[in-house]
């Protein structure tokens, strides 16, 4: 049997967070606080094993993760796990989705636009992460692991394609993207059981004005393949995980909401339908069989100090442009990408008075000192996975394509492998903002902006991952240095989304509105706040066939969306659902709180 000594698990858990009121994580727009519910967040853990090593790979359908909730799901595998999992071997993994309910981070920075830290929120991601991972443990069995590798050239753009252009090596990246798609299968009796896929594209398909939960074109993706193999292998679960996809934008049109069509979620179907036939096509084809070999390695780096061959890094600041935002959500609109802000003269003021401020930052056009105030973390991980012949660099940052390329490259040359054998996984273990070249720092567009411990901080990764390679390529361990203070969840949440003032009401139907042809089914439920019980579906459709109901959608599938009004301290939820143009008898379910029971409201459709 191909890959003899691997032993794989799998498993799939719901994260879903508070969908009413609370501020939605990724574009920082301070009125866009969750009104409903489009997509359910879930977590997808993998655990592959030999006798002597394991790793737990997660990818979660929420913008990142912050240090707070690391910590606690770090911590409390080891616990459970007797110290087979920990922060050394697992990897926590964000799709990146913009549409997720926030403050599950304690970091001041993240949560001024989720109106303070949300404990239900948290603990939602928490458990439900902790969960999938050990019941993915739980699950290990032989398996057969192999790589299929292929390319999707249209579904992602360079959002700042003039800072891409300044790089001497982009020619090593025809189109400025990474069309680059890797699949991870894993098989048992020869039959495909659970897959990964890495391809770089933003999860900002939905836009900044949106305000009901989605996971984006990748949950979407993943979604829809759980869904096709549902019949044939009930277990089957799907990841759709990032790589380098700092400067890549999904929105093909080049504003937000705009391409393939003018609908931002026409656009998410799309870009996901596109990732997810890739995909598939990779699955059906050959692969290349992996050795049984895991191993990892993990260190700590304080980038607000760092040395590095090419200078010094620095203190965590956010730049000018990153304040304008990118075409995939605009931000302020008294900033722009690029140099040329008001604040420009403030900052060169400054960096006369401060030759090592101006080493570790220059050209940015300071805006905000988040590290000197401690609003963000600096402290970050840096992790190195080998799962058979793969590679994977695990980073808290959102990496652009070009620098992914360069950090793929050491990481070759320091583990004596090809790069080929390597993927950038951003997005991982933590938050530390955006890391590109220093060519693509000194032309200071939203990503430069954002790449917070200066022009040098590309190398001090650089150099951390050459380290981390070697070790592993050698067989010897790595200095881990100091992690940051553990955090943990805060004692007292936000009240922005909170049920305090609210009480158990009781359910019941207030509208059925019945759609023209073609058009949508909605029934209005007047119903508790949404907060109080987050349950396994807060819908469920079902039609009826001969002397049975069939379930055909529930709250998380493609033709639902619940969105809630509140009235004081009294909520309505209306409950969409596209039914296609299919006449017949129907059942829409607005769940009650104890588990599985609905109240139910009868519609014949003609």
């Amino acid at each position: 049997m191909s890959g003899a000594g691997l032993r794989a698990g799998w498993a799939k858990t719901d994260i879903t967070g508070e969908p009413w009121g609370v501020g939605l994580m990724g574009y920082g727009m301070p009125g866009q606080r969750g009104r409903g519910l489009l997509t359910r967040q879930w977590a997808r853990a993998f655990v592959v094993a030999t006798s002597s090593h394991r790793v737990a790979f997660v990818v979660a359908d929420i913008g990142m993760f912050f240090q707070a909730a690391v910590d606690e799901i770090t911590d409390r595998l080891a616990t459970a796990t007797g110290g087979r999992l920990s922060a050394e071997n697992v990897v926590l993994t964000a799709t990146h989705t913009h549409c997720g309910p926030g403050g599950h981070g304690r970091h001041r920075l993240y949560n001024i636009t989720t109106l303070g830290h949300h404990r239900r929120t948290f603990h939602r991601l928490v458990d439900g992460v902790v969960r999938a991972v050990l019941d993915a443990e739980a699950a290990l069995a032989p398996a057969d692991l192999s790589l299929a590798r292929g390319e999707l050239h249209d579904a992602s753009v360079n959002r700042s394609a003039s800072s891409f252009d300044r790089n001497p090596d982009r020619d090593r990246l025809p189109g400025r993207i990474d069309p680059a798609v890797t699949l991870l299968r894993i098989e048992r009796d020869g039959e495909l059981r659970a897959a990964i896929d890495w391809f770089a594209v933003h999860c900002t398909s939905m836009g900044n004005g949106n305000r009901l939960i989605s996971s984006d074109n990748k949950g979407r993706a993943a979604s829809a393949w759980e869904a096709r193999e549902r019949d044939r292998v009930p277990d089957f679960v799907s990841a759709f995980a990032q790589t380098n996809a700092g400067d890549m934008s999904p929105n093909l049109g080049g504003s937000a909401g705009h391409g393939p069509t003018d609908d931002e979620r026409d656009n998410t179907a799309e870009i996901a339908r596109r990732q997810l036939e890739a995909a598939r096509a990779l699955a059906a084809g050959p692969g290349r069989s992996l050795a049984p070999i895991v191993d990892h390695r993990l260190t700590y780096v304080d980038f607000g100090a760092a040395h590095t061959v090419s200078g010094p890094t620095g203190r965590a600041v956010l730049g000018a442009a990153f304040a304008a935002g990118t075409s995939d959500g605009l931000g302020a609109t008294v900033f722009q990408q690029g140099l040329g802000n008001r604040v420009g003269a403030i900052s060169r003021a400054l960096y006369r008075r401060d030759p090592v401020l101006a080493a570790q930052q220059a050209p940015k056009e300071m805006l905000l000192p988040v590290g000197a105030v401690g609003w963000v973390q600096e402290c970050l991980p840096v992790q190195l996975i080998r799962l058979g012949e793969l590679h994977l660099l695990c980073l808290p940052m959102e990496v652009t394509v070009t620098a992914g390329a360069r950090l793929r490259d050491a990481v070759a040359a320091a583990a004596g492998i090809d790069a080929g054998d390597v993927l950038v996984q951003g997005y991982a273990n933590g938050y530390g903002h955006y890391l590109t070249t220093p060519e693509e720092y000194d032309a200071q567009r939203y990503e430069a902006g954002a790449t917070v411990f200066g022009r040098n901080q590309l190398a001090a990764v650089s150099e951390t991952a050459s380290r981390l390679a070697a070790d592993l390529a050698a067989g010897r361990p790595s200095e881990p240095c100091t992690p940051p203070a553990r955090q943990r969840a805060g004692r007292f949440g936000s009240p922005s989304g909170s049920t305090v003032l609210s009480r158990p009401r009781p359910i019941r139907v207030a509208a059925v509105r019945t759609p023209e042809p073609g058009g949508r089914l909605t029934v209005d439920f007047d119903c508790p706040h949404p907060n109080r019980v987050i349950p396994d579906s807060y819908a469920r459709v079902e039609r009826r066939d001969g002397d049975r109901w069939v379930p055909i959608a529930d709250d998380d599938s493609p033709s639902t969306e619940i969105s809630w009004e509140r009235r004081g301290s009294a909520f309505t939820a209306r409950v969409a659902v596209d039914l296609r143009g299919r006449a017949g008898l129907y059942r829409v379910g607005y769940a009650e709180a104890v588990p599985g029971r609905y109240t139910w409201a009868l519609v014949r459709v003609d």
